[in-house]
């Protein structure tokens, strides 16, 4: 394994062959990519039966809904740095680790507390995954950056629809804490092919270090640079934080806008998972899209106008057709695949993606964990979901704005060298 150079990404190699050490490289990818929402879409669905057993109310239910944004927005503020003392590769190692323990733990808690504690470490860890794998590809894969990223955000959409069609029938026959404990097998799962992938960078860390200067490869200096002097990077994090806010208070409240209209605990169980599901079909055209269109940002608005008219539905008539709202609902997050996939496309080098992504990732999720929290508190305060769904209209047409600035054809070490 090497790095890139200060130009351009150099390609995977390693002494037992570049086809192997690529497929193990993406296998681990894959894996982890796997287990970075399932601490989120396995528990909303049964927040009224763990609240039921736990006894807290609508408030700590907002700070669970709140958690996943607030944890991946300080991964961002940290896994890029991290990354760089301790290399992309073992801190991603450690990420896998701390995701696969706040899982297994927290379905054994007793009390708020160690729920609130477990669960932020878990998405803490998928937090560092959700930041470092964009460098990850771009450092090993940048000949393939569509195709790639086609991949992992595809396994990610499955972590996320997964595990919300599974949470209610699996606690119907086996209780919650089963329900939530049975994810951790996915991180446990990645965990042998990342200590793999961490040892041969270090192996190839130490062949480099014998090399002479001349043969070293180049020292990209783009994470040093000051990326948030940068439009592109606002725009990357309005784009990616927006879209964050709407699809986690969706995913917190869906379930609870339906029950409000009458509708079953199952049904906003199913509708969750249509949600998340729906994302596949985003997540296999967006990377292309970006790639192929120089300015994708006409794709942008048709996915807004999708949000604007789930909401009118969820609003209006949410029994009346609520698959075909949680349908279009589902269609308008393929901004989130975008914002990934541009990360790539609007960068040089690994370095200048990670520092992106951090930022981008970070400080977007930081804005986002405001979302499922007000969302109910428009609601409680209002006695009614006209509010808070104007709020989150307000919030397409912030998207947007980010959306047009991060689609322009431009790269992060050129507007900033």
């Amino acid at each position: 394994m090497v790095t890139d150079s200060a130009t351009t990404a150099a390609p995977f190699r390693t002494p037992i062959g570049a086809w192997r050490g690529r497929v193990m490289v993406l296998v681990a990818i894959v894996l982890f990519s796997l287990s970075l929402r399932t601490a989120v879409t396995s528990i909303t669905p049964l927040l009224a039966r763990i609240s039921d057993d736990l006894g807290f109310g609508h408030t700590v239910s907002g700070l669970l809904g709140m958690l996943p944004t607030l944890m991946f927005g300080l991964a961002g503020v940290f896994a890029p740095a991290l990354g760089r003392r301790f290399g992309i590769e073992q801190t991603t190692l450690a990420a896998v680790i701390l995701t696969g323990v706040g899982i297994a733990s927290r379905p054994f808690v007793g009390g708020v507390a160690a729920l609130l504690i477990l669960s932020g470490v878990a998405l803490f860890g998928m937090g560092v995954g959700n930041i470092l794998i964009p460098p990850l590809v771009k450092r090993y894969f940048s000949d393939k950056i569509a195709l790639v990223s086609t991949v992992y955000i595809t396994f990610v959409q499955i972590g996320t629809a997964l595990p919300a069609a599974m949470a209610v029938p699996v606690a119907d026959a086996a209780g919650w804490r089963t329900s939530l404990a049975m994810w951790a097998l996915v991180p446990l799962a990645a965990l042998l092919p990342w200590m793999w992938v961490v040892r041969e960078r270090r192996a190839t860390v130490r062949a480099e270090a014998d090399l002479p200067d001349e043969a070293r490869p180049a020292v990209d200096e783009a994470a040093r640079l000051p990326v948030w002097r940068s439009s592109m990077a606002w725009g990357l994090t309005l784009m990616f934080g927006m879209t964050s806010l709407m699809t986690y208070s969706m995913f917190t409240w869906l379930p609870e806008v339906l029950s409000d209209a009458g509708g079953s605990e199952s049904l906003g169980g199913a509708m969750v998972a249509l949600f998340s599901g729906i994302g596949f079909a985003g997540t296999l055209v967006a990377p292309v899209l970006c790639a192929r269109f120089a300015n994708p940002f006409p794709f942008a608005l048709g996915f807004a106008a999708c949000w604007l008219a789930g909401f009118a539905g969820l609003l209006w008539a949410p029994l009346a057709a609520p698959w075909l709202w949680a349908v279009l609902i589902g269609i308008g997050p393929t901004t989130f695949p975008m914002a990934l996939t541009l990360i790539n496309l609007r960068s040089r080098t690994s370095t200048g993606s990670s520092s992106l992504s951090g930022f981008g990732q970070g400080v977007g999720y930081l804005l986002a964990c405001a979302g499922p929290m007000l969302f109910g508190v428009l609601h409680d305060a209002t006695h009614s979901w006209t509010v808070p769904f104007g709020f989150l209209t307000a919030t397409v047409v912030v998207m947007l704005c980010g959306a047009w600035v991060i689609c322009r054809p431009r790269y992060l070490e050129d507007q900033l060298g």
